[in-house]
């Protein structure tokens, strides 16, 4: 979750410091690895543009140096469970005491508030209960996830847009802001003219494959060569497609 939104901003040229324990990040470990390194393809899809450290902040000593670190900082962002980091001095009361125009992004499953919100987030449960796997796969088949961690990356994406939001505030007014973004919340975001469907008319949209709600062509359709995809977009652009 928080290290999309970390590489996003390392891709923009953030300096991005990433903290891991002392046995390292355990995704070092999934394969595949390149050249035999410790470094595997998750690790990597990652952890582009950072550097890292590893601090056991458990201990009071490497508390206090993530303290230190975050009053020399203009963002922080975690992805602890809700409440986590308190007791380590490291949560939004505690840093925004010492530096009151950090910005401070906390990535969770379900928010900081409501019924789920102590409970651990993963990508493929918020494709599921945010609507995504409903209007994913074969009409009649089951319900499909999609082949990227999309509600990872899309709430790693809202995250960089409202911290980049919450920065420029800091610039101009000193005051720094929490932001509480989640999976859930990003996934029925996500849902777009598919939830307004819902929303307007009462339609459930329901898996079509690749078929569209409510632009027709617009499809895979077979061929003699494999498949092609035709999309077409309104009446005019139908008429030149069949001329």
């Amino acid at each position: 979750l928080g290290p999309y939104a970390c590489q996003m901003l390392g891709d923009l040229g953030a300096d991005v410091i990433k903290v891991e324990p002392l046995e390292g990040d355990t995704n070092r470990n999934l394969g595949p690895h390149r050249n035999n390194s410790d470094m595997g393809s998750l690790y990597l899809t990652c952890n582009r543009n950072k550097r890292s450290i590893a601090v056991d902040f458990a201990s009071p000593e490497g508390a206090a140096l993530l303290r230190q670190l975050a009053t020399k900082a203009d963002i922080v962002i975690e992805n602890f469970k809700v409440g986590g980091l308190k007791k380590y001095g490291l949560d939004w009361e505690s840093l925004r005491a010492v530096k009151p125009n950090l910005v401070y992004c906390s990535v969770t499953g379900f928010g900081q508030t409501g019924p789920y919100a102590n409970r651990g987030g993963y990508d493929f449960v918020a494709q599921g209960m945010g609507g995504f796997m409903a209007i994913t796969g074969e009409e009649g088949g089951q319900p499909l996830r999609a082949g990227v961690a999309m509600a990872d990356v899309t709430t790693g994406l809202y995250a960089t847009i409202s911290i980049l939001a919450a920065l420029r505030h800091a610039e101009r007014t000193g005051e720094g802001q929490h932001i509480d973004i989640s999976l859930l919340d990003t996934q029925i975001a996500c849902l777009a003219n598919q939830a307004m469907n819902w929303l307007v008319g009462g339609v459930d949209p329901g898996r079509l494959g690749n078929r569209h709600p409510t632009v027709v062509p617009y499809k895979t359709f077979d061929v003699a060569d494999g498949t092609i995809i035709i999309a077409i977009g309104n009446d005019g652009q139908f008429r030149a497609f069949c001329a």
